[in-house]
């Protein structure tokens, strides 16, 4: 069961802080997404106390790839990248690009068979080291 955010309430990002790469570019969407005023939430997945169970997520699931919960539906991907994306000046475009479908098709392999796997080998491979952040 994923929890249901009221109307009001401004998209989640859930992203790995644990990775490098995920946290230094939700670092530039934060930036990003605070100067222009655009109401976007982020959540830590790595951090312990993160309410994953509340949106059908495990820690283990959320660090496999981006996710982007919004009106009661979590995306997770290419999808949750091309929400996001839709939300922040001078990324717009993008998200429009990549939803076509010989685009799509290519960033979700790109995506799902290639980056996502690599980085969260790598980001288990931190945690079997002890090491939580691997910044």
């Amino acid at each position: 069961m994923t929890a249901e955010p009221r109307p009001s309430e401004p998209p989640l990002v859930v992203y790995n802080g644990s990775c490098p790469v995920c946290s230094r570019e939700i670092a530039a969407y934060r930036r990003l997404a605070a100067h222009h005023g655009t109401a976007l939430d982020f959540l830590d997945a790595s951090r312990p106390d993160a309410p994953l169970a509340a949106l059908g997520l495990d820690a283990d699931r959320a660090a496999r790839r981006l996710h982007l919960f919004e009106g009661g539906r979590l995306l997770a991907g290419v999808e949750a990248f091309s929400a996001l994306w839709e939300r922040l000046p001078g990324w717009r475009l993008l998200a429009r690009v990549i939803r076509l479908p010989g685009v799509r098709w290519i960033a979700a392999f790109v995506y799902e068979g290639i980056l996502a796997p690599l980085l969260y080998r790598w980001h288990r491979w931190c945690l079997s080291r002890g090491r939580v952040d691997c910044r």
